[in-house]
C-alpha cells in the first residue's frame, strides 16, 4: 500500500479521462453508441464521487467535492450521499432494515403487511435481472419517499442536500442542452449508469449474525473492477476505507486468506459467477432472515 501523497494523480487522471469520454458522446457519437458509452462513463464519475467521500484523491474537502461536483446520474445529490453511504459504512448496523441506508432488507413486519403485487416487484428485485432492469427505479423512489418524509419531519440537512443539489444538476441540464445528443439519450445512458452500478451493489452484504461476515469479495479484475475502482473487494474496502482504489488489488493479495476468513468465504470469482448463479435466482429473502428488533 502506497504512502498518500498531497494528490493521488491515478484518481485525478482517471476523473479527466471520464469528462474527456463524457464530452465525446456528447458531440461526436451517434445517439445509440453514445449511449452505451455514457452509461459505463456516467458509472465511473459514480465510482470517482465514492472515492471523493471517502477523502480522495486530494486532501481538501472542497477540492475533493469540486472534482466531481456536475451530477452525472441526474437523482442523486452529492451531499445525501455522502450522508447516507458514511452512515451505511457503520459495520455493526450492515443489513438493518431501518439504520443502514444502503440495505435492501425489510422488516419482516413490513413485509408481512406489504399488498401481494408489490411483493411481487420486491422478489423479481431481489434477482439479479430485477435489480438491473427495476432496481435503479426501485432504489431511487424509495431514497426520495424517505427523504420528502424526512424534510416534511423537519430534517434540515436533507433539504439542504437537495437544494446544493440544483446547481449540480443545472450543469449537466445545461451541458446536455447545448450538446447535439437528445436528452432523452443522456437520460437512458444515466439509467444504464445505474443499473450497472446496481449490478455491484447486488450482494455486496448479506444477512449473518456476524457483521464481519455480511460483506462480498467479488474477485474479478476485468473491466468491471475497473468501471466499480476495485470496490468489488467489498470487505476490503470496508477494513480499510481510507485506502485509495488502485492499492486494493495488492492489499487484498497480500492477505487474501484472512480477507476470506474474515467473512466466512463470502466470495465469488468473478462477476460471471454472479450472473450464473443469481441472474434469475434471488440470492435471498426480501425480508431479513435474521432481523430481531432491538428493545
Amino acid at each position: 500500500m502506497s504512502v498518500r501523497n498531497s494528490v493521488e494523480w491515478p484518481t485525478v487522471g482517471l476523473a479527466v479521462a471520464c469528462y474527456g469520454v463524457l464530452f465525446v458522446a456528447l458531440w461526436f457519437l451517434p445517439i445509440w453508441v453514445a449511449i452505451l458509452v455514457l452509461g459505463p462513463a456516467i458509472a465511473l464519475h459514480a465510482s470517482l464521487t465514492h472515492e471523493v467521500i471517502h477523502g480522495h484523491p486530494f486532501q481538501s474537502k472542497v477540492a475533493n467535492a469540486a472534482l466531481v461536483f456536475p451530477a452525472l446520474t441526474l437523482t442523486v445529490p452529492y451531499a445525501r450521499f455522502r450522508a447516507t453511504h458514511l452512515a451505511h459504512h457503520r459495520d455493526e448496523l450492515l443489513t438493518d432494515p431501518y439504520d443502514d441506508p444502503e440495505t435492501n432488507y425489510l422488516d419482516p413486519e413490513v413485509w408481512r403487511r406489504t399488498r401481494a403485487p408489490l411483493k411481487v416487484v420486491l422478489r423479481f428485485n431481489n434477482t439479479l435481472a430485477g435489480r438491473l432492469l427495476i432496481g435503479p427505479l426501485i432504489g431511487q423512489v424509495t431514497w426520495m419517499l424517505s427523504d420528502l418524509r424526512a424534510c416534511g419531519a423537519g430534517d434540515r440537512a436533507v433539504l439542504r442536500g437537495w437544494v446544493a443539489h440544483i446547481p449540480a444538476l443545472a450543469v449537466v441540464l445545461v451541458l446536455v442542452w447545448v450538446a447535439p445528443l437528445p436528452f432523452w439519450a443522456y437520460a437512458i445512458g444515466a439509467y444504464l449508469a445505474h443499473s450497472l452500478l446496481r449490478l455491484r451493489t447486488y450482494l455486496e452484504h448479506r444477512a449473518h449474525e456476524l457483521a464481519r461476515a455480511r460483506t462480498v469479495i467479488v474477485e474479478d479484475r476485468g473491466p468491471l473492477a475497473l468501471l466499480f475502482l476495485n470496490n468489488n473487494l467489498h470487505v476490503v474496502h470496508h477494513m480499510h476505507p481510507n485506502v485509495a482504489w488502485y492499492d486494493l488489488p495488492s492489499l487484498y493479495a497480500q492477505n487474501k486468506a484472512h480477507y476470506q476468513r474474515r467473512n466466512e468465504g463470502y466470495v465469488f470469482t468473478s462477476y460471471a459467477q454472479v450472473f450464473r448463479k443469481h441472474f434469475l435466482r434471488a440470492k435471498d429473502t426480501v425480508a431479513h432472515p435474521l432481523w430481531r428488533p432491538r428493545d
